[in-house]
């Protein structure tokens, strides 16, 4: 009779049934994944980028494979926050897993708006802050590689959002990334959410150009995990361990394997992106996979799990 194993965890004040997440802007704003899997068997969902008005997103070419990963320079391509809430919203509310809207804007009074629009509203579990996308113009990464701006942002979202969690995502693109992970985390964060994509280009010889109409797009999947894992490490032990501030981990994550690399680096969840474009049922995969690591490791309780990198 095999042991059993809670993989529940505490994810800042709220229960999650497992770590595993879907990642934003892999997976729609709720039931895009419907057909291909119980988007419910998973701990907790990020929608697609929300901003105050809706957006076309860059011109296309938007997409482009490479090496063992994608580019992406998508530009928060989205429906608004008002169709959101009329046509989102009501499917939020019937799902189980936890809902984080990933939250957008040109401003910091954008991004504030949209949360509070939304901190009443009892189906949504709490914001991811998108302050690290590599493809807009003005938001963005441009609000996330400075150290004052990042306070600044976290502070006005934190507290328009009431009681909600709210949770930073950071970028990649940094000097020290443990230096903004301490600014969103004194400014109010609750959580922190690492990594975003990686700023890359792909060029096509043959026309000379990049293959991309914005030129650069945001490079993820299994190309940036080893540094992901790292940057995770690097976060928690700098930062985040000692405040009690949980992590979602992510950079492609295919595997149980790849999230269980994760959470040993110290993130208390992960995220499944890029690979729900090539399998939209891994993420579910994923959980199973976990709770057989823990059954062959003799580990009752994943919390054991976290953190728990051995040097040396």
């Amino acid at each position: 009779m095999e042991e059993a194993v809670d993989i529940s965890v505490d994810f800042a004040g709220i229960r999650l049934a497992n770590p595993v997440f879907t990642a934003s802007g892999t997976c729609g704003y709720a039931d895009e994944l419907a057909d291909f899997t119980d988007v419910n068997a998973l701990g907790g969902f990020i929608t697609k980028s929300i901003t105050l008005k809706p957006k076309k997103g860059n011109a296309t070419p938007r997409i482009v494979e490479t090496d063992s990963g994608m580019l992406n320079a998508i530009g928060w391509a989205n429906i608004g926050l008002d169709k959101f809430i009329e046509e989102k919203l009501p499917i939020i509310e019937k799902m189980s897993a936890a809902v984080f809207v990933n939250v957008a804007g040109e401003s910091i009074d954008e991004y504030a708006a949209v949360a509070e629009h939304l901190a009443g509203e009892a189906a949504i579990a709490g914001f991811e802050l998108n302050i690290s996308c590599p493809n807009v113009a003005k938001g963005g990464i441009t609000f996330g590689t400075d150290a004052v701006q990042v306070t600044e942002i976290t502070s006005a979202v934190k507290k328009a959002a009431g009681e909600k969690i709210l949770m930073v995502k950071l970028s990649p693109n940094v000097t020290d990334i443990s230096v903004i992970a301490r600014a969103a985390v004194e400014a109010g964060a609750d959580a922190l959410s690492l990594v975003n994509t990686f700023t890359a280009m792909v060029i096509d010889i043959e026309t000379g150009k990049p293959v991309l109409a914005n030129k650069t797009g945001g490079l993820s999947g299994p190309a940036i995990k080893p540094i992901a894992v790292y940057l995770v490490n690097k976060v928690y032990n700098e930062v985040a361990k000692n405040r009690g501030i949980p992590i979602l981990g992510s950079g492609g994550i295919r595997t149980a394997s790849d999230a269980v690399e994760f959470i040993i680096a110290g993130a208390t969840a992960v995220a499944v992106g890029t690979a729900n474009f090539i399998e939209p049922g891994c993420a579910a995969k994923i959980v199973e996979g976990i709770k057989k690591y823990c059954v062959r490791k003799k580990i009752t309780n994943i919390k054991e799990l976290t953190g728990s990198l051995g040097i040396g």
